[in-house]
């Protein structure tokens, strides 16, 4: 099994179902999305650029999408916390995955991508 599949398999549910369906949700995205196992995470590339990744946050467990550059973007849900290059949206495992959100957010990162 490589490894992020297991990344993957080994989350605890609901974790688990709601990053699964978050990496099904980016990779249908664009066709040109590639999945990259980078800093021991699952990283989606366009091209050869960083778009955005999955993870947990480490005190809460609650799954987000972060987004590379995020910095760029403006959207009222996208944080940055204390991060200074990446904006992440938290995912709410108990409720529906927000679509239009992440459509509205991964449509603004991939122009972001293609203007620098």
């Amino acid at each position: 099994m490589r490894e992020i599949d297991r990344y993957f398999m080994e989350r605890p549910e609901p974790a688990k179902s709601c990053l699964l369906a978050l990496r099904h949700l980016v990779l249908s995205f664009d066709r040109q999305i590639r999945e990259d196992w980078q800093y021991k995470m699952p990283f989606y590339k366009l091209g050869a650029k960083r778009l955005c990744y999955l993870w947990q946050e480490k005190k809460t467990g609650t799954p987000y999408l972060g987004i590379v550059d995020g910095y760029l973007l403006e959207h009222p849900l996208l944080v940055a916390e204390k991060r200074s290059r990446m904006k992440i949206l938290l995912i709410n495992p108990a409720e529906d995955l927000p679509l239009e959100t992440i459509h509205e957010i991964l449509e603004q990162a991939r122009a972001n991508l293609r203007f620098q």
